[in-house]
């Protein structure tokens, strides 16, 4: 089951600016996502910034400009529902590479809050809506956070 094992993240986001990257399709899957997110970034003290972009294939470049703009972390999220044809595998492909792309390279953590699914049921349990078993949003926003600090740790 999905979330099983998952670590209890509880992280201090006071000072830091977070920019929530966010794509459009499947309107009720990412307001899910997207209110997760800022709720947790809210929570933990965090400054945000909400960015919405047309889809994930385009969460990298939205990323790297928000790294490059000064964010401390980026929270992408999307939604993937798999098709008939393989666009699944390379959007999929495209926004995982990119997006690991993006925190390797400017060294700002990227929160990845993209679902890969089979099918619509599974993006609503997990975006953190009534009924939902996860809330992915805010798993995304918590782990950012929580990577922003460890990194901070390593600057001693």
């Amino acid at each position: 089951m999905s979330g099983a094992g998952a670590p209890m993240i509880t992280a201090d986001g006071r000072g830091l600016r977070v920019t929530v990257v966010a794509a459009s399709w499947h309107t009720a899957v990412m307001d899910g996502l997207v209110a997760g997110a800022l709720r947790a970034l809210g929570e933990a003290g965090a400054t945000t910034t909400l960015v919405r972009v047309p889809g994930s294939f385009e969460l990298p470049v939205a990323a790297s400009r928000a790294a490059a703009a000064g964010a401390d972390a980026v929270v992408a999220l999307g939604v993937v529902i798999r098709g008939e044809t393989p666009h699944f595998d390379y959007v999929c492909q495209g926004a995982t590479v990119g997006l690991t792309e993006v925190s390797v390279r400017t060294g700002v953590p990227v929160g990845f809050g993209v679902l890969t699914t089979d099918d619509e049921a599974q993006a609503l349990a997990r975006a953190g809506l009534p009924g939902s078993r996860e809330d992915k949003g805010a798993e995304a926003a918590q782990a950012a956070l929580a990577t922003v600090r460890a990194c901070a740790d390593l600057d001693v």
